[in-house]
């Protein structure tokens, strides 16, 4: 089962195609503009730094801006992931001028060079509605000001839980993939507790340890793996270290 929302999920989709695998796509999360005009946009020229938390922030922050005018040239631009540094190079035709090491996650971008003497430096972070304050926080102790923009929102996409139990019964989901924590909590609730019996002891491929965490506090009973990073080759890797513990176990 791939469950990135479902202008993301063909990469992924394609991979498993090519190793033999059938993908079966139920997206947990859709993204949507935001319900209010982002904060902090026409205030750019006050900024030294711009954080994009995901390709999404990246796709939406980017057109958001380039409606108000375009990015102010002395700008220092930062990206988490790599799939974030992509967008952004092709969207702008420049690399970050700071990116996440691996595992490419916000922890990882905390640990760079550029990011420790922060002292009056005024810093926008590009992202979604909601999510994790590790950054900010961090980002403020080490003495910058820091301003969310919210550029999209992040919904729930109708479920039809007897589809996915149909799905599941003609054999049709071995695996479950998710890449946030919002994407778990939706799949356990809108499918149903009548679901849970299978679902819970259905093995995921998790893209950090913190979902681990969330997913055996969710219920889950199966087995549980981790990726190296949140990509999709990486994904696909652990799915297949999986299928070779099935054909020898």
């Amino acid at each position: 089962m791939v469950t990135r929302p479902a202008h993301q999920a063909e990469p992924l989709c394609r991979l498993i195609e090519a190793a033999g695998g059938r993908p079966y796509r139920l997206p947990l999360l859709e993204i949507a503009p935001p319900e209010h005009p982002p904060a902090g946009l026409d205030r750019l020229e006050e900024y030294h730094m711009a954080i994009f938390i995901s390709p999404n922030a990246v796709e939406w922050g980017i057109a958001l801006i380039r409606e108000r005018g375009d990015l102010p040239p002395g700008l220092q631009l930062a990206t988490v992931g790599r799939g974030s540094a992509a967008r952004l190079e092709k969207l702008l035709g420049r690399k970050p001028d700071i990116c996440a090491p691996p595992p490419f996650n916000s922890e990882a971008l905390l640990t760079n060079s550029g990011m420790q003497k922060l002292a009056n430096r005024n810093i926008i972070v590009f992202r979604g509605n909601g999510g994790r304050e590790l950054l900010a926080e961090t980002l403020r102790s080490r003495g910058a000001t820091v301003e969310y923009c919210e550029v999209y929102r992040r919904a729930c996409p109708k479920i039809e839980p007897a589809e996915v139990k149909r799905a599941w019964e003609q054999g049709k989901i071995d695996i479950i993939t998710i890449t946030s924590g919002e994407g778990l909590r939706n799949l356990v609730e809108r499918t149903g507790a009548a679901n849970h019996g299978w679902l819970f002891q259905t093995p995921l491929v998790l893209i950090n340890r913190r979902l681990a965490a969330l997913a055996r506090e969710l219920g889950f009973r199966q087995q549980l793996l981790i990726s190296r990073e949140a990509s999709d080759s990486a994904m696909i890797d652990a799915i297949a270290r999986w299928a070779v513990q099935q054909t020898t176990s």
